[in-house]
């Protein structure tokens, strides 16, 4: 396996392996791609979107904060935070993502929050527990107006414009997880889209054909593993996408770049998860890791600043 010098910046330009063109550039950032199992080296699913002065959080895992402040700084300014699900290992790091940035950045306005039924909810809950707290921060001189949420529970199809961003949310199948989401994001000609946690799902390839970057789940393990843990594959691997399947969903939607992310794996190497993946799909892949970057423009670049294993 081939390793990367640990905080030296190596850029990777796919297919033509020149420099990007000039133009605007979705800028996509894997803040975490872990698991709920808990790893040192991998936080909580977490994927940053920023579209020019814009920023968009994508469910909000474990050690998502630290991971936004080297990526962004988290005095930035939130345009908006996107649920997939409210499975505990996606929303973990959200209470404080969203009491930071609203102390440091001195945010005026609620935070603008999406996520499916259930998100009110979960954050007016999250508004009493952290109450003490957030006095304190207002005497302090934190905004009042900023510490609440406009919150918008969503339905397959939903789109949300944003000036020229559009971001769509379709529903896919982790049940018996329901409802549970995927997200494309469009800015003019550039597009990425974001499976959340799915088994295979055909409305999934229906609504990223074509996308310059899939940003997608994996759920597999070696056939020692699954052997001796018959309850990984059923439970586990039932509710998500193994390799094989997720190469199926690549073939058919045919992006410029393939990305794992969010990777349940168990007794399996990067290599071993890119050739289950070969069997039936050929296309650029990469797998990823924290704080690895998409920078998406008329090319899709990568930016690893972690070892790395890209598959070929």
């Amino acid at each position: 396996m081939k390793k990367f010098p640990r905080m030296i910046f190596v850029v990777v330009a796919l297919f033509l392996m020149s420099a990007l063109a000039l133009g605007q550039e979705l800028k996509v950032t894997l803040l975490g791609s872990g698991e709920y199992f808990p790893q040192p080296d991998r936080l909580g699913p977490s994927i940053l979107v920023e579209a020019g002065d814009r920023a968009y959080v994508f469910d909000a895992g474990r050690g998502v904060l630290q991971r936004f402040a080297e990526a962004a700084g988290f005095d930035t300014d939130i345009s908006a935070v996107f649920f997939t699900h409210l499975h505990s290992d996606h929303v973990m790091g959200f209470p404080g993502l969203w009491l930071a940035t609203w102390g440091f950045s001195r945010r005026a306005q609620p935070l603008r929050v999406f996520g499916p039924t259930g998100t009110q909810s979960m954050l007016e809950h999250l508004r009493q527990a952290f109450a003490f707290d957030i006095d304190i921060r207002i005497f302090e001189g934190a905004l009042e107006s900023g510490v609440g949420f406009d919150v918008t529970e969503l339905e397959d199809g939903f789109v949300w414009r944003d000036g020229d961003v559009s971001v769509r949310a379709f529903e896919v199948d982790h049940s018996p997880v329901k409802p549970a989401f995927g997200y494309r994001i469009d800015w003019g000609s550039r597009s990425v889209a974001l499976s959340g946690d799915t088994k295979y799902s055909e409305a999934l390839v229906k609504a990223t054909k074509g996308v310059d970057l899939l940003i997608h789940e994996v759920s597999d393990a070696s056939e020692g593993f699954i052997a001796r843990n018959p309850r990984f594959k059923n439970v586990v691997m039932g509710h998500h996408t193994t390799a094989t399947e997720a190469g199926r969903v690549f073939a058919q939607v045919k992006p410029k770049l393939a990305v794992y992310a969010h990777m349940v794996t168990r007794d399996l190497s990067f290599d071993e998860l890119i050739q289950k993946t070969r069997t039936t799909y050929s296309g650029p892949i990469v797998v990823g890791e924290d704080l690895m970057t998409f920078r998406v423009g008329d090319e899709v670049a990568v930016v690893i600043n972690r070892p790395s294993q890209i598959g070929r």
